[in-house]
């Protein structure tokens, strides 16, 4: 379906429960991925998927259409994301060091995890990185979002994401060998 007639059939009282679910259809499977390879357990990123797409259905009237639709989404999926994970080291009152233990710890002990020893050494040196890095690393290896879109996303140059994606692979690449 054409973006612009979702966008309108989102704005319309009449056909906004077909449209959502057709969004969902396109959009929910990649965003729970973007999510998950953030946040590892799948609770929370069910949860936050949920979250997302909560928060798009009740602003879909606020979309200015300045970038496409499915950028906008990964925007507040990002926003939801990161908020969630600092939430997360206030409540528990711990550092950012802990926090990815915590993830990391999930890799070893989740059911929900089913990559093989190799996925899961890579999802470790992930989480490795800063915050940032790491959405950066994700969105470009896992997903394939170009950098034009992960500026608009992430409101950040190309030129900074490209650095921060090769500092990254950098990063992973050491962890892994030194493995």
């Amino acid at each position: 379906m054409n973006e612009d007639v979702l966008i309108q059939q989102l704005r319309c009282e009449k056909s906004r429960n077909f449209a959502f679910r057709q969004l969902m259809q396109q959009e929910q499977e990649k965003t729970y991925r973007l999510i998950r390879r953030m946040v590892i357990d799948h609770d929370d990123a069910d949860d936050l998927t949920q979250a997302t797409f909560i928060k798009v259905f009740e602003k879909i009237n606020d979309f200015e259409g300045k970038s496409k639709l499915s950028t906008w989404i990964y925007r507040i999926a990002v926003n939801e994301t990161l908020n969630f994970l600092r939430h997360k080291r206030r409540k528990l009152f711990v550092p950012i060091v802990d926090v990815e233990r915590q993830l990391s710890n999930k890799i070893d002990t989740g059911s929900n995890f089913t990559g093989d020893e190799i996925e899961k050494k890579l999802q470790k040196a992930i989480l490795t990185l800063p915050e940032k890095q790491r959405l950066v690393f994700n969105m470009r290896y896992y997903e394939s979002v170009k950098y034009e879109e992960m500026s608009e996303i992430l409101g950040t140059s190309t030129g900074a994401l490209k650095a921060s994606y090769h500092i990254a692979v950098e990063k992973i690449e050491k962890i892994l060998k030194s493995d």
